[in-house]
């Protein structure tokens, strides 16, 4: 679950929501005037016809709709204006993600995904740079959303740990057991994972079905933020050695975590398992762009969104708990400052890192935890798999399901049509109510990946990360079936590289889409394609490659941090705003963070 609006927390759980008619409040409350449109007469400020060249072609100038949507990240321009652009320029489709019009060129609303041909020679790969380690630290890592988000730095906390750190993982009371088995300590953040994700589920974006619900999923960021200072600084339990955070590790949905370390003058390194960084070579993981000229400009467009969402409750939090300034509006980086270091969770040979990103910059590899050489099998699940051919794995996470019975139904219709076997995970959502029990069916109440996976011969879930990255990792050809936020990112990047149909939208999952989903998978060169990419994951190791990175990016002399309330060394004010300026939008400056 990564998630950054104020109404829903979590990270496979992000989306943003703004119409042309939206307003939003101080709150956080979006309402909406079905009428205002048509009772107005004054052009839109935003998207305009573009200039044309004497062929009729459309050309980037100073009056087309890109630049001219570009402009909310002006200074010079008026907040107001800014904000009727944003609304006139945003759409929320079904899946929860935006759709960011850009006119002017033709398309469809689904971006052409195109997988980047990896690099020839990954030069500046973390996993071949000479990194010392450095000296034994108290690290916090403030990790916001499901176990498949925690999970990856449980692994990194454990090499960091090995390393000589003290390592202390926040998350939700949720996940404490998990942690402390893996001999992490575990200090309780705010915010009830469930329900978030439950949230998401119903709402498929950030308009809510009702107003108390407002009133809940605020209540769930407001825990989480607040519970921020106090895990980089409070003893948990009261018998361990007193805690004092020398730098923070933190997701985005972590809200909070940018505020803290310039609070506590320590240094901040973020990861994260979607992309986050402006880019030309993909639009952002919750927005649908039909013209590559946008893609850059939806990272900016997403993370205004983000910030007119929470700003009210982060500056309530800078005043009164941190007692720092309050952030403007749409005033350098919202959720970031540009100089913070980012490292992304994903294997280069599934997602190259974009050429127009900064040596601040890391793609490190999924991270994977070993839980399979502790696990024991229930007999009744090893007989099973004995019995026959390998299944093919169905479930979704800890997802809830609106109707389960109905999902079940139709993926038992679908392993009979093509006479397979199947393995479905129960997961939250609470699949597998059969009337009778099918033989060629097993039910799993809960099975870590790295064990179930390379006995399967397919799988078919709902595109978490950690769940993709596993089944890819265990060769498994690959239907995805996104809910919402980056979950169709990573269909449409499966599908990319050929492992995979092309994602199956929730709404429409069907026993026919399923059946043809299956008979793509089974193909023959679906499944070489998918054991080539296993094989060049294979060689990655991103755990390390996530040290590494947290050690080639902590500062050398930690006293820079201590000279004032700056993230960071002070910077040319120019190159903090490089990211919103309209020449930076289309790719005419590199993103270094």
């Amino acid at each position: 679950m990564a998630n950054s609006n104020p109404n829903s927390p979590s990270s496979d759980d992000i989306s943003v929501y703004f119409d042309a008619d939206a307003t939003i409040s101080s709150s956080g409350r979006v309402g909406r005037d079905s009428s205002a449109a048509s009772s107005r007469n004054e052009p839109p400020p935003g998207p305009q016809p573009a200039d044309r060249d004497d062929a009729g072609k459309a050309v980037v100038g100073k009056g087309s709709s890109a630049v001219a949507l570009a402009k909310f990240l002006d200074d010079k321009v008026p907040f107001k204006q800014k904000l009727r652009w944003i609304k006139r320029a945003s759409v929320l489709k079904d899946d929860g993600t935006v759709e960011i019009k850009v006119a002017g060129a033709g398309g469809s609303v689904e971006p052409d995904v195109k997988l980047p041909e990896p690099h020839d020679d990954f030069s500046d790969a973390i996993h071949r740079q000479d990194i010392q380690s450095i000296q034994p630290l108290q690290i916090v890592m403030l990790i916001v959303g499901t176990r498949g988000d925690v999970q990856p730095f449980v692994a990194m906390g454990n090499r960091l740990q090995a390393d000589g750190h003290r390592v202390r993982l926040a998350t939700h009371k949720n996940f404490e057991d998990f942690v402390l088995n893996a001999g992490l300590e575990f200090y309780p953040l705010g915010g009830d994972p469930k329900i978030l994700a439950g949230y998401m589920v119903k709402n498929k974006g950030f308009l809510p079905s009702g107003p108390s619900e407002i009133h809940i999923q605020r209540n769930q960021i407001k825990d989480i933020i607040n519970t921020l200072l106090p895990a980089c600084q409070r003893r948990y339990p009261d018998t361990n050695a007193p805690f004092k955070a020398d730098a923070i590790i933190a997701n985005p949905p972590a809200y909070g975590h940018t505020h803290v370390a310039e609070y506590l003058k320590v240094p901040l390194h973020v990861f994260f398992t979607m992309p986050w960084t402006p880019t030309s070579e993909f639009p952002h993981p919750l927005s649908r762009v039909k013209q590559p000229i946008g893609y850059r400009l939806s990272y900016q467009i997403v993370d205004a969104l983000i910030w007119l969402g929470i700003r009210d409750l982060i500056n309530e939090f800078r005043k009164k708990r941190l007692k720092l300034k309050p952030i403007t509006y749409l005033s350098g980086s919202y959720t970031h400052p540009c100089d913070v270091p980012h490292g992304y969770i994903w294997s280069p040979h599934l997602v190259p890192k974009p050429k127009d990103w900064g040596s601040n910059i890391d793609v490190v590899g999924f991270c994977f935890l070993d839980l399979a050489s502790k696990y024991e099998p229930p007999k009744s699940l090893v007989d099973w798999l004995d019995e026959g051919e390998k299944p093919i794995y169905v479930g979704f996470g800890s997802l809830p399901l609106q109707d389960p019975e109905k999902m079940t139904h139709t993926i038992i219709q679908a392993l009979e049509k093509t006479g397979q076997r199947g393995i479905i995970n129960k997961g939250w959502g609470g699949l597998g109510a059969l009337a009778e029990q099918k033989k060629s069916v097993y039910l799993l109440d809960n099975c870590p990946h790295d064990w179930l996976f390379p006995r399967c011969t397919a799988v078919v879930h709902h595109g978490g990360a950690g769940t993709t990255a596993a089944g890819l990792r265990a060769e498994c050809p690959t239907t995805i079936v996104p809910f919402f936020g980056d979950q169709p990112f990573w269909g449409e990047r499966v599908h990319a590289r050929g492992v995979g149909p092309a994602p199956i939208p929730v709404d429409e999952f069907s026993p026919e889409r399923l059946v043809d989903a299956i008979h793509f998978m089974l193909k023959p060169e679906v499944k070489k394609r998918a054991v080539e990419l296993a094989n060049a994951m294979k060689n990655e190791d991103g755990v390390l490659g996530a040290v590494k990175a947290f050690y080639k990016h902590y500062p050398r002399e930690k006293s820079k941090y201590d000279k004032s309330n700056q993230l960071a060394p002070a910077a040319d004010p120019r190159s903090m705003h490089k990211y919103f300026s309209i020449r930076g939008c289309f790719g005419c400056t590199n993103s270094s963070g």
